[in-house]
């Protein structure tokens, strides 16, 4: 190592965790069930249980609604969609893109305590919203013992 290499250490040193932040932000750490080979990007997304319900929140800012197809079946809620490429103009041969365009393709195993049928699903300010209610739970029934008399 050069003496000039030492000087630059430091530098580079700093460098190194955006560089891996980076690499990272192009393919978060999920679930290799949860998506599928044909995702050009996969939007994140926050997933809480209340006491009534589960409610997932995907990123999925500049993508038009229109393209989002979400089904649920067997269990298994789907998210699909699209985000379409824009136009671009280069001025003065400078061109840089940073977003990720393309496909998306989540899948998320749902628990038997949800009622699919009652799945809502609403848009605002890029991210979407998924209210997945359960259930409502069947208390236990006590079932008393009739006693017939003998004679």
């Amino acid at each position: 190592m050069m003496r000039s290499d030492v000087f630059r250490l430091p530098a580079l040193l700093g460098q190194f965790p955006k560089e891996f932040d980076e690499f990272f932000k192009m393919r978060p750490f999920v679930d290799e069930e949860t998506t599928g080979a044909t995702s050009t990007w996969i939007p994140l997304v926050d997933i809480k249980e209340e006491n009534d319900k589960f409610v997932i929140h995907a990123d999925i800012p500049g993508v038009d609604p229109k393209h989002i197809d979400i089904t649920m079946e067997k269990g298994i809620l789907t998210l699909k969609g699209e985000r379409e490429t824009a136009k671009e103009e280069e001025r003065q041969h400078f061109k840089r893109i940073e977003r990720t365009r393309g496909t998306f393709y989540r899948r998320f195993t749902l628990p038997d305590s949800v009622d699919a049928e009652k799945i809502t699903a609403t848009g605002k300010h890029g991210v979407l919203e998924i209210i997945i209610p359960k259930l409502p739970v069947v208390q236990p029934r006590r079932i008393n013992i009739s006693v017939e008399e003998t004679t």
